[in-house]
């Protein structure tokens, strides 16, 4: 197939220009504000190095609560970019990449099947073949993808169109899994649908994707948002309403500001095979984990190395019928966490590789701090307990023969108004994108205008109850990424999540251990600060509790989602397959 000209990397349209500039001057003048009120504040006593020190950390941390924020105005003020394309027959050939790595056969290729029974319930005559890549370093599991393999080919008649194929040796994991297949059989299509284990998508969604990549040459990736699905834990189905009700408004001001330079987020995405044979091949950074070796986050890295060479990255939030399932506890969240939190650090080592585009540098950056942010925190935490100790009792009389005291200037407002300020960068857009949602109808799909409001109440409510947890977990990750400690790449849990105390507190009593600690230092050395930080306290003294509670099977109707009054085609022929071939299973196990 020909394509035309790219036009030069880095190029960006007036409207991409625009809301980056918005909303890096926002977040910026936001960030300012807090730090000046912040300063005067804590200087009320007298200037000290420690009160620079904490200006500092309130700066960096309101900067990244603002951009938050301003991602999501933009993203409630924009509208996404009509979709283009010939009507027509497809010309191109496709392969929906399934990469696995000791993963559960029996549900992998019931999805296979059911997204490829979707794509037939089409009528298209477009060329779509499959491919599992497995990289299973268990025997057992793998003697089984073939076996149950053998049967995707027999009931799916997907002889010359499904293929199979186990690496001896994981080299780059993921990433080097499909460059590999790239490399040696990347020829025989145009296109590749790359997908995660658990991934589904429609039929009708892999075909639009086709048109969409076909009709724009320049276009060298395109990214959906996946939308999560069958979350059954309490803490699952917080994080599946989360992602279903907030993440658009979020995913629409990143499209806004995207321009050529979007992101990738490793699945659920369709890329343009020669863009990505002629862009994508990933270096091994130069010394030993955790920074060095096979980058774990590649994702981003493969988005910036695209846009390098010219090729557009884009991400089209407005497609529909695109899935994945995500971690029901917070014990297997923190896991997979630890992985993309080595991942996002090692760019550290890529954010200053010559050629990236500005914006590109920035996305990296972006995934580094999101790491940094939470020690910030506690930094700020920290420094405002030595404050207090350091600065000792104030001295009212300061003046030699001055018989009356002088008191600091009373800069409670200042303080109170900082407080409600951060809070309201945290829970504002959350609000914003409820009346957004209640004006234009979408709430009808969360059972209306008032349970999507409780619901939202119910989600800030529980995820500050856990948030300190998640907190603690990612900061330990940065430590241990600092001090040399390699996290591996382990396997993704599947299944319900649902944990026993002993597991919880198995997972968890450390950050019993830093809560009671944190507590009791602030009691000892600054007890003013100990009310303020209880709500930060409480929960992580309480984490085991919070962890096994959090991973019980939540009521029905509990964060409601439109998915669990209609269940996606894609979800019911899944389900389908699923319980045949488990039956199957079973038979065979008792024959």
């Amino acid at each position: 197939m020909t394509r035309t000209v790219r036009v030069k990397p880095g190029a960006i349209s007036y409207r991409a220009g625009g809301a980056r500039f918005l909303a890096l001057l926002s977040s910026v003048l936001a960030a300012a504000v807090a730090a000046m009120v912040f300063f005067v504040y804590g200087s009320a006593d007298g200037m000290s190095w420690i009160d620079v020190v904490r200006t500092l950390l309130i700066l960096l941390s309101t900067w990244w609560l603002a951009w938050g924020a301003a991602t999501a105005l933009l993203g409630l003020t924009s509208r996404a970019r009509p979709a283009q394309w010939e009507q027509g027959p497809i010309r191109g050939k496709t392969v929906v990449i399934v990469p696995v790595y000791n993963e559960d056969p029996v549900a992998t290729f019931a999805r296979i099947a059911a997204m490829d029974d979707s794509l037939r319930a089409t009528g298209s005559a477009a060329h779509v073949d499959f491919a599992v890549l497995s990289d299973t370093r268990d025997d057992a599991i793998a003697a089984a993808e073939r076996m149950w393999f053998g049967r995707l080919l027999a009931e799916q008649n997907g002889l010359g169109r499904m293929f199979y194929r186990r690496r001896e040796k994981n080299i780059g994991r993921k990433a080097g899994n499909i460059e590999d297949f790239i490399t040696t059989s990347g020829g025989a299509w145009d296109y590749a649908v790359i997908l995660d284990a658990d991934s589904l998508m429609e039929g009708d969604t892999i075909l639009e994707m086709i048109r969409r990549i076909e009709a724009e040459p320049e276009l060298g990736l395109l990214q959906t948002l996946p939308k999560v699905i069958r979350a059954r834990s309490l803490f699952g189905r917080a994080m599946q309403f989360s992602a279903a009700f907030h993440s658009p408004a979020f995913a629409r001001g990143l499209a806004a500001m995207q321009g050529r330079a979007g992101p990738f987020w490793g699945h659920n995405a369709i890329v343009r095979i020669k863009a990505w044979a002629e862009s994508c091949g990933l270096p091994e950074l130069s010394g030993a984990p955790p920074f060095g070796g096979h980058i774990l986050s590649h994702d981003y890295v493969e988005a910036a190395l695209l846009a390098r060479a010219g090729w557009i990255v884009r991400l089209d939030d407005d497609l529909q019928g695109s899935y994945e399932e995500g971690p029901e506890n917070i014990i297997d969240h923190a896991k997979r966490d630890r992985r993309w939190c080595q991942g996002n650090l090692q760019h550290s080592k890529v954010i200053a590789a010559p050629g990236l585009l500005p914006w590109s540098r920035f996305s990296l950056f972006q995934g580094i701090f999101a790491y940094l942010a939470p020690l910030v925190w506690l930094g700020f935490i920290a420094a405002s307990i030595a404050a207090i100790y350091w600065g000792g009792e104030l001295d009212y009389f300061p003046q030699e023969n001055w018989p009356f005291p002088v008191f600091p200037n009373d800069e409670t407002p200042k303080a109170i108004g900082l407080a409600i300020g951060v809070f309201g960068l945290l829970v504002m857009p959350k609000f914003l994108v409820v009346l957004h949602a209640i004006l234009t109808g979408r709430a009808k799909g969360f059972d209306g205008a008032g349970k999507s409001l409780r619901a939202v109440m119910s989600e800030l409510a529980l995820s500050s109850l856990y948030a300190p947890v998640l907190l603690a977990f990612q900061s330990r990750s940065v430590i241990q990424v600092f001090l040399g400690l390699d996290g591996g790449w382990p396997p993704n849990n599947r299944g319900d999540g649902g944990l026993s105390f002993a597991e919880a507190w198995s997972g968890g009593r450390w950050i019993s251990l830093w809560g009671s600690a944190g507590i009791a230092i602030t009691q000892v050395y600054a007890p003013v600060l100990t009310l303020w930080l209880l709500p930060v306290a409480l929960p992580m003294i309480a984490a085991p509790l919070v962890i096994w509670w959090t991973s019980r099977t939540a009521s029905p109707g509990r964060f409601q989602v439109p998915a669990d009054q209609t269940p996606p085609p894609i979800v019911v022929w899944h389900d389908a397959i699923l319980a045949r071939w488990n039956t199957a299973t079973v038979d065979m196990k008792y024959a």
